[in-house]
């Protein structure tokens, strides 16, 4: 699958400290330590409906470790699937009556356009679930031969589970209990009460063929993958077990990423998934958490058609920590435009003050943990030094306009 345009990274002088991030399933902050090439896969979207603040202020997350590792020298094999099979899609194309498959290719052209608006470092593999098919079944083949999996007693839809117990360190990346397991597996696409599962919270690896639903051939029946084995496949297939990263929202830490992770070490005999496990918080409008259910989205595209700038709306992403949950509102936006209207300001002059400090600031800041509101108020210092005092170094406002663009994503 093709991705987006790709963005150029200026060079910027000097070095940053090397970059530490939250570990979900260590529950701390530690170094991330990559090798000459940095690896790092994160989940994408499931193609029926159009990019929203939650979906952008995610890949931005991960846009930001891309850049810092691209700035410390490392070259970066980043991947990211599609779910362009799956229910979700299926349920939104037969209530607008299009076809699945037109509906997905439309929304992930849409993805396309709003990645490359925001500036987002394009994936080197984009890989949708419909082109990995023949990868999953090879590893439902190997788990089933295992003994990690079974197939359900159904004549009629013989369905294969990944066995829960498979794994001895099964629950390590979101620490759950059982009891807020079984919670989160029944509101996040679960199916607890399947008949002929032998643990409620067995996940489903391959659903067999079903009336009027795609399906592929394979040697244990004609069907088509579960949601867990497809990240697993195509992660592993890709960068190989124990890649540096593997990022989504905080939504995704139960079940998808502890089953990914879990088919994962499955078929690799224990080793872990991902060095650190890395998740986005939340984005909600107006003080209620933003969701297709609630119908209180806001899309980027929308945004971008009202003629706001995407720069803007980058700002007012990384206005807020990228762990924790928080709200989109129109005062978000303003301060946003604003700030971006006082760096452009700022970086217009023909000289400033000296921002080789600044550059270091915005290094340090983000390489401890992304820690955006205190990046975003170091330029911030900046730039009201240098509209209200002035200063003497002509090269200052393009070092400061260049560090912003390689590192924060921000065009001046």
């Amino acid at each position: 699958m093709q991705s987006w345009s790709d963005t150029a990274l200026p060079t910027i002088p000097g070095a940053g400290p090397p970059l530490r991030l939250y570990d979900t399933a260590d529950r701390q902050v530690r170094p991330v330590t990559p090798g000459p090439t940095a690896t790092m896969y994160v989940c994408g979207i499931t193609p029926y409906d159009a990019t929203h603040l939650g979906h952008a202020a995610t890949y931005l997350t991960f846009d930001l470790v891309n850049r810092l590792w691209r700035d410390a020298g490392h070259e970066v094999h980043y991947v990211q699937n599609v779910t362009d099979v799956d229910d979700p899609l299926f349920e939104r194309a037969a209530r607008d009556g299009v076809d699945w498959r037109d509906l997905g290719t439309r929304e992930i052209n849409l993805f396309r356009e709003d990645m490359s608006a925001l500036r987002i470092v394009p994936p080197r593999d984009y890989i949708g679930a419909v082109e990995s098919v023949d990868e999953v079944i090879e590893f439902v083949q190997k788990l089933l031969a295992s003994g990690a999996a079974y197939t359900v007693e159904d004549a009629e839809y013989p369905d294969i589970y990944f066995r829960a117990d498979a794994t001895e360190q099964f629950g390590y990346e979101s620490g759950y209990d059982r009891a807020t397991m079984e919670r989160l597996f029944a509101e996040r696409g679960g199916d607890p009460d399947r008949p002929g599962k032998r643990d409620t919270i067995d996940a489903l690896l391959w659903r067999a063929a079903r009336p009027d639903e795609p399906s592929w051939p394979a040697p244990f029946g004609a069907g088509r993958p579960g949601w867990h084995i497809e990240c697993a496949a195509i992660a592993l297939n890709r960068v190989g077990p124990e890649f540096d990263i593997q990022g989504g929202g905080s939504d995704l830490i139960y079940p998808h990423h502890e089953y990914s992770a879990a088919h994962a070490e499955a078929l690799i005999a224990g080793r872990r998934f991902a060095r650190h496990y890395v998740h986005a918080g939340l984005i909600g409008l107006d003080g209620e958490k933003m969701s297709k259910s609630r119908g209180n989205l806001v899309l980027v595209s929308k945004l971008r058609a009202a003629g706001v700038d995407p720069a803007a709306i980058r700002l007012g992403l990384l206005a807020g920590h990228y762990r924790r949950d928080r709200m989109w509102t129109d005062t978000v936006l303003a301060d946003a435009t604003a700030r971006l209207d006082l760096w452009r300001r700022a970086t217009n002059h023909t000289s400033g003050p000296a921002a080789e400090d600044t550059v270091a600031r915005l290094r340090q800041h983000l390489a401890d943990d992304l820690d955006t509101p205190k990046a975003l108020a170091a330029v911030d210092n900046w730039a009201n030094q240098a509209l209200n005092y002035g200063g003497r170094d002509p090269a200052a406002p393009a070092l400061i306009a260049t560090a912003v663009d390689g590192l924060l994503g921000v065009q001046l």
